[in-house]
């Protein structure tokens, strides 16, 4: 897809006037992609995390990557967002808040949904409260795919949902009904994200709970044969990291009145099957390591809580906050691959 220049002005306007902004979760995935994004252009970023699933690895990796001046706008607070005193002091002060900090996964939902009601429903809360209180300019906060539940329709429409299949989606539905409230009875500023399957360098391959891309390579590069849910044509609108930073700063900065206190899909808007996903992340390990060029993967019984297929309509994002993803599946996967290569091979 061609760029407009939408977010290149936003970037350039940026770099000559840095604003604070606030990322919860800054330790985990994408969270400490966005940190990596803000600091190389000379944002402060304050950062929250509690090491619950993030990593001090990745903390560490962002400094390497932007170096000592840029580092020095960073200031980072081990805490819970399920503390609301916590929430309260690292978003004073702060112009943008991009609220990433949640317990995903629908497998883990489903054995333990009291926890992901208390990190995604009570912190998401404590976070907007605080935000509200310090008069944040923007609240960004990451929503799911899940929302849509069992709703046939293809592509997904923002407006059209159906019944949630997991207490994880239930509680990613929640955080998009209290940001309406927190804009209709406080005229807060909200922005939600729709996430479609986000892929990128420092997702986390281990855990019982890992996303596919990163257990996929991982496994390969072990030499071992992955495990697909199902018969591998279920398919996902997978999106890579990159085009997930571009919404995340075009929803802060957005200027347009209609375009804040909405939801948006966040994807590349291309559907994938597991079957296609697996050829191609062998193909690209396979490339460095010839011996994995025969593996195949072995299959299983589908997944509870999960949807067939998944494929997002980008087109509000596009219209509203000029979205213009980027990095194709393809693309993305050569680059993940190349991060994991490096610190897995």
């Amino acid at each position: 897809m061609t760029q407009d220049d939408t977010y290149p002005r936003l970037l350039a306007r940026l770099r000559t006037a840095p604003k604070t902004w606030l990322v919860t979760g800054v330790a985990g995935f994408i969270g400490s992609n966005l940190l990596e994004a803000l600091l190389k252009l000379d944002q402060r970023v304050v950062g929250l995390d509690n090491f619950s699933t993030g990593h001090q690895k990745n903390l560490d990796e962002v400094r390497e990557l932007v170096g000592a001046e840029q580092w020095a706008r960073f200031q980072f607070h081990e805490a819970d967002v399920r503390d609301l005193e916590s929430c309260r002091h690292v978003t004073r002060g702060v112009d943008y808040v991009l609220h990433q900090a949640a317990l995903g996964s629908v497998p883990r939902s489903l054995e333990d949904p009291k926890e992901a009601n208390s990190n995604n429903i009570t912190g998401h809360l404590n976070m907007l409260l605080a935000a509200r209180d310090s008069r944040v300019r923007r609240f960004v906060y990451a929503a799911s795919s899940s929302t849509y539940g069992d709703h046939p329709g293809l592509p997904k429409h923002e407006d059209a949902i159906g019944r949630p299949l997991s207490p994880y989606a239930v509680t990613k539905y929640v955080n998009e009904l209290y940001a309406e409230v927190f804009a209709s009875c406080y005229g807060f500023k909200c922005i939600g994200l729709r996430y479609f399957n986000i892929f990128g360098p420092r997702q986390d391959p281990n855990g019982a709970y890992a996303a596919v891309i990163p257990r996929w390579f991982a496994a390969l590069l072990q030499g071992d044969a992955p495990f697909i849910n199902g018969d591998g044509e279920t398919s996902r609108d997978f999106c890579y990291i990159e085009n997930t930073i571009q919404a995340n700063i075009l929803a802060a900065g957005a200027t347009r009145e209609q375009a804040v206190n909405q939801v948006y899909n966040v994807a590349f808007g291309q559907r994938t099957t597991l079957n296609a996903l697996f050829t191609h992340i062998r193909d690209l390990v396979a490339a460095e390591h010839p011996a994995i060029s025969a593996v195949k993967p072995r299959y299983q019984d589908f997944r509870a809580g999960d949807v067939r297929h998944s494929l997002a309509d980008i087109g509000k994002a596009q219209n509203l906050l000029g979205y213009r993803p980027e990095y194709s599946v393809h693309e993305g996967l050569t680059l993940a691959g190349q991060w994991y290569m490096h610190h897995m091979g």
